[in-house]
């Protein structure tokens, strides 16, 4: 039996994976995560990727795509979408089968091959994020924990998450056995996210002011993630750094009340939002800026734009959440604010931007980043659970 398990780790296997939406069309961090995994596998393995709005046209990628239900159609036609297209379309039987979002497993759990080990990327507490973010009632909350994620995770032999602050969660919250869970961090596309331009090519390019001290986030617009109380901090520091400027890349429901409170604080000259930033200006934006914030106030459950940054050689200040401060904490502990509060956040933006606190050069952090976190080496490392 060990045999069989060495050769099937060596030697290219068939890997089943349910995805969300797709990458870049759907912008998120579980997206990119399932496609820049999907792919790094398909160097070695067959590999299929099911999942909700993906394109249906031949695209000539290295992974074959099967789409299993539109986007715009209602939750439950897109359940039973996934249900009779995913029982329609399966031919064989895969060495392996890897679930990432609880909801769009949930309908074909019962229809899954027999035999096949179930590994779950668990991205996060669902049922909790959506109580924090909207207005949820009690029976949804209660219908998304209990019967589709818990439903769900039952059935699943095994579960990879990117940090010990989510394995933490999946062990308390969800009642999984320790020896079940896996801890991978993801994974940053190097050739990608690199320091190919000099901070002033790069605010050419994206026609950035060039005499500015320039701060970056990415962020869907949500209340956990924390713009609004950078917004704030900025406010108090805005006195003594005049000159400070905010870019803020993404969309989300509290885009208009984010507005109106940089107008509120007298901000406009001090923020731009950007809305959403096409992925080929990602990087660009990374090398543009002195240093990219993290504001987080829950649910982070790794923190993907931290090892972007790094990535392109610029450092990141971040809140003490989730398992952002497991990434910086080996390479640039200090710039990990003290609390989530909007005077934490302020007085480490002054710290580094008065020159008090040095920070990692740009060389230190591509380097960090290359040594801990290409895709080459967490894809080898996801495999090997996958097929274990």
């Amino acid at each position: 039996m060990e045999g069989k398990k060495e050769n099937l780790n060596s030697e290219s296997a068939s890997i089943l994976a349910l995805g969300v939406g797709w990458f870049p069309k759907t912008p998120g961090g579980l997206e990119r995560y399932t496609y820049e995994l999907t792919h790094n596998l398909a160097a070695q393995d067959q590999v299929e990727l099911c999942g909700v709005g993906l394109p249906e046209t031949e695209l000539n990628l290295p992974i074959k795509l099967t789409n299993l239900a539109s986007v715009d159609s209602a939750i439950w036609q897109r359940l039973w979408s996934i249900r009779k297209k995913f029982q329609k379309t399966r031919v064989g039987k895969p060495d392996a089968i890897n679930l990432h979002f609880a909801l769009y497993s949930f309908p074909i759990l019962d229809i899954l091959p027999k035999g096949v080990p179930i590994t779950c990327n668990f991205h996060g507490p669902w049922a909790s994020e959506s109580k924090k973010e909207t207005i949820d009632n009690q029976l949804s909350t209660f219908l998304k924990r209990w019967l589709i994620e818990q439903t769900t995770y039952n059935r699943c032999d095994r579960f990879i998450v990117l940090s010990k602050a989510f394995a933490k969660i999946l062990h308390q919250e969800y009642q999984i056995p320790w020896n079940k869970i896996h801890i991978i961090p993801g994974g940053v596309n190097i050739n990608w996210f690199q320091p190919n331009l000099s901070s002033q090519a790069a605010r050419q390019q994206l026609g950035w002011p060039e005499d500015r001290r320039i701060l970056f986030t990415s962020r869907r617009l949500v209340h956990r993630v924390g713009v609004d109380k950078l917004l704030q901090a900025l406010a108090i520091i805005k006195p003594k750094i005049s000159d400070v400027w905010l870019a803020i890349a993404g969309r989300g429901h509290m885009q208009i009340a984010l507005e109106q409170q940089a107008k509120e604080l007298s901000l406009e000259n001090n923020v731009k939002f950007l809305g959403f930033l096409p992925d080929e200006q990602l990087p660009i934006a990374y090398q543009a800026a002195e240093l990219t914030i993290m504001p987080s106030q829950s649910f982070e459950g790794f923190g993907l734009a931290i090892v972007e940054s790094l990535a392109c050689g610029t450092p990141v200040i971040c809140t003490p959440i989730g398992g952002m401060p497991e990434i910086l904490a080996p390479f640039s502990p200090e710039l990990i604010t003290n609390s989530t509060e909007v005077s934490a956040i302020a007085e480490k933006l002054k710290q580094v931007l008065l020159g008090d606190l040095s920070i990692p050069s740009r060389e230190a952090c591509r380097q960090y980043a290359v040594t801990n976190f290409n895709w080459d080496k967490i894809g080898q490392q996801v495999r090997h659970v996958l097929l274990a």
